[in-house]
């Protein structure tokens, strides 16, 4: 798995709605109408994440989860990370406000 560039990781960003670059980590946060509807979410992300065997830092604070996504084996972001964030948006379509 290649890290990507600097130009590259700005394209991809770019491409990604409400996804922020922090360090070497994308970060998005989720906001839910109920507290259960986040965890369902989040039990979706989980399950994805581990077939892939790419795992996010998640953070639930009642109705709002926050998403962070690194390639510690990379040293920084690749093509997976912008993947997997682009997949954990179409299912936050099924769960959002």
């Amino acid at each position: 798995m290649r890290r990507l560039t600097d130009a590259e990781i700005e394209k991809s960003i770019g491409s990604l709605i409400g996804w922020k670059l922090d360090g070497k980590f994308v970060v998005k946060k989720y906001r839910f109408k109920e507290f259960l509807k986040g965890i369902e979410f989040v039990n979706e992300i989980a399950q994805l994440s581990e077939n892939q065997n790419h795992h996010p830092f998640i953070a639930i604070d009642y109705k709002l989860v926050t998403l962070k996504l690194t390639s510690w084996h990379a040293g920084g972001l690749t093509d997976l990370d912008v993947a997997l964030a682009k997949k954990y948006d179409e299912i936050y379509e099924k769960y959002k406000i």
